[in-house]
């Protein structure tokens, strides 16, 4: 089963809403990318999807991307100079322990969502929003070509 074909209508609407609700305390961006498979490291591939995506060019260097690679296993979440000089290695492998509960039961969904509110919540810590503040990057779950 291809990747985009695992997440519901349902599913994509509450991991977008997550994403608006984790963004309305926050000037930060999260983003989601799924895909059927990463080859080779997944830490340099999602690096490059960040950089592809131009997560860097938010102002205050707060993007948070959550990447999964659905067919072998392997997801990554990693965040931009701003947000994680304040938080550090400690705090994305915490996210990353607790996604991995509902990914091993297959509710891929509960785990991005859980992943997402979480990063929100370091997010709008360190990194409040604004009444300026304008939505960076898009809200909506990006599924990759493979």
């Amino acid at each position: 089963m291809k990747a985009p074909d695992l997440f519901s209508d349902a599913d994509r609407q509450r991991i977008k809403s997550a994403i608006e609700n984790a963004e309305s305390m926050t000037s930060g961006e999260i983003r989601v990318y799924i895909e059927d498979e990463c080859k080779g490291s997944v830490l340099d591939h999602t690096a490059f999807i960040f950089s592809e995506l131009k997560m860097h060019n938010t102002a205050l260097r707060n993007g948070v991307l959550i990447y999964l690679a659905v067919k072998d296993n392997k997801f990554a979440i990693i965040g931009d100079a701003g947000i994680h000089s304040k938080v550090g290695d400690e705090f994305w492998n915490t996210i990353k322990e607790d996604m991995v509960q509902h990914f091993k039961k297959k509710e891929f969904a509960e785990g991005l969502v859980k992943g997402i509110n979480d990063a929100g919540k370091a997010l709008s810590t360190y990194f409040p929003r604004s009444l300026n503040d304008t939505n960076e990057l898009s809200d909506d779950v990006i599924f990759g070509k493979n």
